[in-house]
């Protein structure tokens, strides 16, 4: 059985994007697509086309702020970083998820 790629679904890249500078700390754009395609398991499909809108919300949001780096190749690159508020909405979002879930979980377990 083959496993086929799916999208992340609608509504978390920016959940995803704050949860991953919170564990890892700061990352450039590729790097960040690809540890959300690592965390997927080869499972899920993310272009940059989507990554890079995802950013630029979020740092005009002041969720995340950038800086100038090297990237691991010795290229100049923008680093992305989770701010104080970043980290508190990271958690108000985290929340809300998992109530989420929790109640369509209910609904998707319940018999008639």
């Amino acid at each position: 059985m083959t496993k086929t790629k799916s999208d992340i679904p609608h509504g978390t890249l920016d959940l995803l994007i704050l949860r991953t500078l919170d564990t890892m700390g700061p990352l450039h754009g590729y790097a960040i697509a690809r540890r959300l395609e690592q965390v997927g398991g080869g499972t899920t499909r993310l272009s940059q086309g989507a990554v890079y809108p995802a950013l630029i919300r979020l740092e005009q949001q002041e969720l995340i702020r950038t800086q100038w780096g090297l990237s691991e190749t010795n290229r100049e690159v923008k680093f992305y970083e989770l701010t104080p508020p970043g980290a508190a909405h990271l958690r108000k979002e985290i929340a809300s998820w998992e109530q989420s879930t929790a109640l369509i979980a209910k609904f998707l377990g319940a018999r008639p």
